[in-house]
Parts: structure tokens; sequence; C-alpha cells
């Protein structure tokens, strides 16, 4: 993913430093950053020459999901800590109401504890908040993360809870179904690793791939500010020009970033070792991204 194009960094590692030569780069990513379209992933570039052409290098790829995909036929319970692994969460609220004998937590049955009616309730939370996080509600914004970038496609899901082959379906909530989903879901994950699932249980873990940060703006939830994503990478970034982030097909070549710029800049300005890029889109002044490039992490001499 992090493959040099056209020609070595070479000359950018002269000298001999210890520990860790790379840089490290942050991105604030304005609201209006988009979802990869199906099929693309983003590239940021590094340009060397006042022109922004000629030689170009390929940074790194990544994705933009919103941080649950709640139709996503692997967006389950994982772990010895949940009641049902490998339970599809959009059935969460409705088999936790079966087991406490509450399936309407507006009305209770009489013998019902306090306990399972806190239960019962805690459950339906969880998938109002689901629908929050996930851009289900109108009038809310889902939460989007910056992930790590793949090309794998999940196995098609069964016709009904029966089939053999396929993943069963959400609504196949029987133990049988769940362990087959966990199953078949967990042996995915291990051979894709970049694969982004997210979960809702803890937003800045999931359940697979890499989560880099999230684009700028507030969780539904608790209306609390989001944002910020990161990246390390092996290249010393001293010496260039300008920056941008690409759109490119999954499949494109590392030296071809083709014409779908999503956001890129020159002028950058360094402060306290610190390299400082405005990214703007050509034509949609709402998307841009600030970045901040921390370029030779073994010699780091800013203190703070």
């Amino acid at each position: 993913m992090r493959g040099l194009v056209a020609t070595s960094l070479l000359a950018l590692f002269a000298g001999c430093v210890n520990g860790f030569q790379g840089s490290n780069i942050q991105f604030d990513f304005s609201k209006a950053m988009p979802i990869s379209p199906a099929g693309t992933h983003y590239s940021v570039y590094a340009f060397q020459d006042d022109a922004m052409a000629g030689r170009i290098f390929q940074l790194q790829q990544f994705e933009v999901h919103d941080i649950v995909t709640f139709d996503s036929p692997c967006f389950i319970d994982v772990g010895d800590h949940v009641p049902h692994p490998g339970l599809h969460v959009s059935q969460y609220a409705k088999v936790i109401g079966m087991d406490v004998g509450i399936p309407d937590i507006t009305n209770p049955p009489p013998n019902a504890t306090e306990q399972d009616k806190i239960t019962a309730a805690t459950a339906v939370q969880r998938q109002n908040n689901v629908a929050l996080i996930g851009g289900l509600v109108t009038g809310y914004l889902p939460i989007n993360a910056v992930t790590s970038a793949s090309t794998a496609v999940y196995p098609a899901v069964g016709t009904d809870c029966s089939d053999a082959n396929g993943i069963p379906p959400p609504t196949c909530t029987d133990a049988v179904s769940n362990q087959k989903r966990l199953a078949m879901c967990q042996a995915f994950w291990a051979a894709n690793p970049d694969y982004y699932e997210g979960t809702d249980r803890i937003l800045t873990s999931p359940l697979n791939g890499t989560a880099h940060g999230n684009v700028d703006g507030v969780n539904p939830v608790n209306m609390a500010p989001v944002g910020g994503a990161q990246f390390f990478i092996d290249e010393v970034l001293d010496g260039f020009d300008g920056f941008a982030v690409y759109q490119q097909m999954d499949g494109a070549a590392a030296d071809d970033p083709g014409t779908q710029i999503l956001v890129g800049g020159k002028g950058t300005m360094e402060t306290r070792g610190v390299i400082h890029v405005h990214l703007t889109n050509p034509t949609n002044a709402a998307l841009f991204a600030d970045l901040a490039i921390f370029s030779n992490l073994g010699a780091d001499d800013v203190s703070f």
C-alpha cells in the first residue's frame, strides 16, 4: 500500500539515525468528506516539484465508511462478554426482550423484575444509539471512520436460515445460526485483515480492519466532537512541494493517481518542525482537509 512511485526516496534517508525514521501524517477532514464509493479507495500522494507534476509518491491508501454499517451481514456481537455471540446487532433489542420476557418495554408484564426492565430498556437504547451513529435517524449525520482499504467482498447471504452455504440472514437469531454467522465472519476477517467492519460497542476498535480516526463531526448520541485521522508511514517527508488525496478505482496503478482529485494543496509552512498544509477541493469549498506532517520521527526535536 505504501509503495514508492517512479523513483526511490533513498536520498531522503541520508545519515544514520536510531529509531523509527518515518513520518506521522495527521488529517482533519471536513464534514463534506464523502464515503468511499464501491470499488474505489482514496490515496494520499506527495508531489516533488513546483508544478505538482513529475515525480509523485503514493504514501497511503484508505477508505471512508460509516462507523457502523447496519445492513452488513457481519455487523455482529463478538466476544465472551456478549450474551449472544454471532447475533446480528439489528436483532439485539428483540432477542434481549425475549430473553427477559419483555418484548415491549412500554408494557412489561406484572411479574417482570426491575433488573429485567433495565436490561430490556438498555437493549432498546443501544438499538436507538446504533441508528443514530449509523445515520438512520433523519436530521442526524453518521460518524464516518477513516479506515484501512480492502477489495474483499463478503460471501453471499443465505436465502433463509436453512441455507447451508451463505451467511445466515440477520433475522436468523437461533443459536445455530448465530454460531454459523460468527464462524463465517471471523473466517472472512482472518483472510482479509484490512477489511473494515465497525462496532457500536467500542467506536475506536472495529471488529476487523484498522480505524485510523474519524472525519470531523459530532457523535449524535452525546453531541461530542469527533474527528482527526493519522497514518504512520515509512518515508521521511521533507522536501515535497504539495500533497493531495485522490479517489482511485481499486486496482489502479500506484504511479497513476488519475484525475479524480479530492483535495490538494501546496504552500506548505513549517512551524517548530511540523509541516502544515491546507488542502482544498477544486469546485467544492465545503470539502477540504488540514494536514500536519511530523516528517522525521527518527530525528524529532519538537518539544510539547
